[in-house]
């Protein structure tokens, strides 16, 4: 008579599944972290987003990502290539902006614009953007929130200041950002620091 173990078979089963599995987990941690340049609109209007930037071509503007109330969109795909970036954005649905003083172009339809110098005569808008200093992290989040809101605090992000509403909330002041020299344009408007 002979005996068979049930557990027998299935042990060999699984015995010959591991290289399979040792595989498949080796590939998912192969797989690179997502590196994005993300924006959350914590408000609770819709908002129209423009972003400028500066890459291996020179400085770009694009717009416009529409992103509903409490939700994420992911602006950039990728590591982050700069320090800094700039963002303009709107509120559809109550009025008032999201702006600074690095003067970008832009204009009211989808766009993608090459170039930060003599937007009006160019035939764009000349619109303050406001700077998003990354510290040079491989990925970003900004966190857009109304002016009686604080935004929740991340890891490497800095909080609102005493008193005054979070950097990016309507009606935040934003201080001038310095113009260095080598890169102004020829007309009146300045250009974005050169940072990278």
């Amino acid at each position: 008579m002979i005996i068979t173990n049930p557990h027998h078979s299935t042990c060999i089963r699984w015995a010959s599944l591991l290289p399979v599995l040792a595989v498949m987990l080796a590939c998912m941690w192969a797989t690179p972290a997502a590196a994005d340049f993300r924006l959350c609109n914590n408000t609770s209007s819709r908002v129209g987003i423009a972003l400028g930037y500066k890459d291996a071509d020179g400085w770009t503007t694009e717009g416009w990502w529409n992103v509903s109330s409490r939700a994420c969109e992911t602006l950039l795909r990728g590591t982050l290539v700069a320090r800094y970036y700039y963002i303009y954005a709107i509120d559809y649905d109550r009025g008032g902006e999201w702006s600074g003083q690095a003067f970008m172009c832009s204009r009211d339809k989808e766009f993608t614009i090459k170039g930060t110098e003599n937007c009006l005569a160019r035939g764009f808008d000349r619109t303050g953007f406001f700077e998003v200093d990354t510290g040079e992290q491989r990925a970003w989040t900004v966190q857009l929130t109304e002016t009686n809101e604080q935004p929740p605090k991340l890891p490497g992000l800095p909080g609102p200041g005493p008193g005054g509403p979070p950097p990016g909330a309507p009606g935040a002041g934003f201080p001038a950002l310095p113009n260095n020299p080598g890169n102004a344009p020829a007309g009146p408007a300045p250009a974005p620091p050169a940072k990278q």
